[in-house]
């Protein structure tokens, strides 16, 4: 009916209270014409009794809050999205003709666009949308290659997406495998492989191994992987740079292996932050050069840093976690150990409070706590941010920790008693995350293999801020519950690990020689420490390192003096090569959030200042520096990643093609058009009750039934 499957009205009340309502109005209007002075005729009164009955009845309906439901089918045509790659890693001279071999792919595609309703996109730096005219205009010009992005955008879209096909290399060099997104999608995906899958002779940078966080005159070691591929036996200089200055240098004699390592000690003299860079020689024969250098920043520390240690009992993760970090010899460890409900190991020194940079709380506090030490340690953390690392460790009091309040970086709801064996699963996304790196590289694998520990029954609601690098296996299977949590917010950081008996962790992987438990508890006191200073404006770069053409993104935060978040702040950020200025300015997101934005297309090395000001005042001041183009990372890996586009497209359900064999493709995208159609249910409310109309329509009632009633003369 009017091209809708369904009409209904609902009502707020049973309809059976407006049936009687509708009684007692026509009732009651009856009643007052029954009798009129002077007389009139009956078709007068008929008239201004309807005229009464229906404006009381608007009146009525109104009160009924009566709401009109439309629904309507809709037929959704099938789109099969095509993302075409647009990084320079396409102009690649492999010999395999890249370019070409796109634009004619493009041109074949282009071909059946109406046929099976294909759309067309680019993606690099972003992910474009390409009309079929414009697809010649395509150039490869982006500084990046991010995959992920595409499954963002499809993930938002409300189409009837059919397919997804991917013409690229595979090679991800900004930011994340999308492979789990690709498998959740439930849409098939189909990859056109673009370039070689056969390694060249080329010797490479693979990746290098390093501190976040580092001390100032204290060696430190730098360990970088090379590669080689038909050079063994001959010889490449690895040199090490700080901001640009030769360090030092090693002499390699390339393995057979075709894989190995080679360590630089490395002393920063003074604190704060330093870009590095470790260069190779450059041999005869080299399919490329690109790769023979990386670029990255270490943070460097000045001082010691005091660590306390407050725990309700002696326990193994008390001892564990107190012989990790005393082998740092950059760590002073004092601690408050409590033995039973009136005594210590030592006398209790509030003095070792207030001095500590970083508190670990290990089962801390319990009900024993008294009550002096608990407000102290509160106090600490509320009043001058100090930064703690946290356990459920033995004796700990679930209901005296929710004491911390706002400070803990989770809620607590529903306290079962008993604990439950969880395992660790270390998000896909945080496997780069510095505390958990150690010196193998499987982070991956190592951390979600370790044996279980016990948590608590408890519900853990990470708060807003916080961030979850961990999640439990409980049972073989994923939770969305957090194990291990950090927070870094308003001047404030924080880590923790919501279970007991981490020991265990160090027994599984001491007999195999490795330093994952020692490396996760030194880690998280380093990126503690490292907190950015209580400063009331901050401004960073979403990253360090930038290809050439990149938009650089800041992101920002602004507080008063008592750490309100400003919203009305103007911050004007003024970025600085050696050959050029440049200005941008930062736009409020939220409460004392700011974001913005530049694209610069100079290379080299850029610092930037930033200055936030309301009604003339100078709130505060801040600075950072960033790397754009002296890495082409497009240019790194010239080697089609087969591996990964052929996983993603059978594990999604599509398949994948070399770019002279996909003839197929194109027939199954027509197919996909043709049987992949879907209806759906649109719904549509229309409150009526709040129709401006109704109440026109009852003044418009009541004023001729006034009107008649003066026209003859009536009381």
């Amino acid at each position: 009916m009017f091209g809708y499957e369904d009409i209904q009205i609902s009502l707020a009340y049973s309809i059976a209270y407006l049936l009687i309502a509708i009684i007692l109005i026509a009732a009651y209007s009856y009643y007052v014409y029954r009798y009129t002075i002077p007389p009139i005729d009956k078709f007068k009164k008929f008239l201004l009794t309807a005229l009464r009955t229906l404006a009381l009845l608007v009146l009525c309906l109104i009160l009924f809050e009566p709401v009109l439901n439309l629904s309507s089918q809709l037929i959704l045509e099938p789109n099969n999205l095509v993302f075409i790659d647009n990084s320079r890693s396409i102009k690649i001279d492999d010999g395999t003709d890249r370019s070409s071999k796109v634009k004619k792919i493009i041109n074949d595609f282009s071909a059946y666009s109406s046929e099976s309703n294909l759309t067309f996109y680019e993606f690099g730096n972003t992910v474009r949308s390409v009309s079929v005219d414009s697809l010649d205009k395509i150039n490869f010009s982006d500084g990046a290659t991010n995959i992920q992005e595409i499954f963002n955008s499809v993930k938002n879209s409300d189409k009837n997406i059919a397919s997804l096909t991917l013409i690229t290399d595979g090679v991800i060099t900004s930011g994340s495998n999308p492979y789990y997104d690709a498998i959740n999608l439930g849409i098939p995906v189909f990859t056109i492989g673009i370039g070689d899958t056969s390694q060249r002779k080329d010797v490479s940078l693979k990746k290098i191994l390093h501190n976040d966080f580092i001390y100032a005159e204290t060696p430190t070691t730098i360990i970088a992987t090379i590669s080689n591929k038909g050079f063994s036996g001959e010889s490449v200089t690895a040199s090490l740079y700080e901001n640009n200055k030769f360090i030092s240098q090693q002499t390699i004699n390339l393995s057979n292996a075709g894989i190995q390592n080679v360590s630089f000690d490395y002393t920063a003299q003074i604190s704060g932050e330093k870009k590095l860079s470790i260069q190779l020689s450059t041999l005869n024969d080299e399919f490329t050069t690109e790769n023979n250098k990386q670029v990255f920043y270490v943070n460097v520390l000045s001082n010691k840093i005091k660590v306390l240690l407050l725990a309700s009992s002696p326990s193994a993760d008390l001892a564990f976690i107190k012989n990790a970090l005393k082998r740092d010899e950059n760590i002073e460890v004092n601690s408050i150990v409590q033995l039973s409900r009136d005594k210590f190991s030592d006398k209790i020194n509030y003095q070792t409070i207030d001095s500590a940079d970083v508190l670990y709380l290990i089962g801390f506090p319990s009900d024993a706590t008294p009550e002096e030490l608990l407000n102290r340690v509160i106090l600490k953390i509320k009043e001058d941010k100090a930064p703690y690392f946290l356990t459920l460790s033995a004796g700990i009091s679930i209901n005296k920790l929710s004491r911390f309040g706002n400070d803990l970086p989770f809620t607590l709801n529903q306290n079962f008693s008993g604990y439950r064996e969880v395992q660790p699963y270390i998000l896909p996304e945080q496997t780069t995350n510095p505390i958990l790196q150690y010196s193998d590289k499987n982070v991956f694998e190592s951390w979600n293999n370790l044996p279980p520990v016990l948590q608590p029954n408890v519900i853990f609601n990470p708060r807003v801020e916080s961030k979850i690098i961990a999640q439990i296996k409980f049972n073989n299977s994923i939770v969305n519950s957090p194990l291990i949590i950090t927070n870094s917010f308003s001047g404030k950081r924080s880590v923790s690990v919501l279970a007991k008996d981490l020991w265990k962790w160090k027994l599984q992987v001491a007999p195999k020689g490795l330093d994952l438990f020692d490396s996760f508890i030194v880690n998280s006191l380093r990126w503690l420490k490292a907190g950015e200073d209580q400063k009331p404006v901050r401004i960073k770069t979403s990253k360090k390192i930038f290809s050439q053409g990149e938009r650089i993104e800041f992101t920002g935060e602004v507080f008063d003096e008592s750490l309100t978040p400003v919203s009305d702040a103007g911050i004007k950020i003024i970025i600085s090569s050696q050959k050029n200025k440049y200005e941008t300015d930062m736009q409020n997101v939220g409460p004392g959030l700011y974001e913005g934005s530049i694209v610069i297309n100079e290379t080299g090395d850029f610092s930037f200042s930033a200055e936030a000001m309301t009604d003339s005042r100078i709130l505060g001041k801040d600075n950072g520096s960033f790397n754009i183009g002296e890495i082409d990372i497009e240019m790194v890996n010239p080697v089609m990643n087969y591996a990964f586009l052929n996983l993603m497209a059978n594990d999604t359900g599509g398949e994948f093609y070399l770019p002279d064999d996909y003839s197929q493709l194109l027939n199954k995208l027509k197919e996909l058009k043709i049987n992949s159609s879907k209806e759906k249910l649109v719904t549509s409310e229309i409150s009526l009750w709040s129709d401006t109309w109704l109440l026109i329509i009852a003044i418009f009632l009541f004023s001729l039934e006034w009107f008649i009633r003066k026209r003859n003369g009536m009381l």
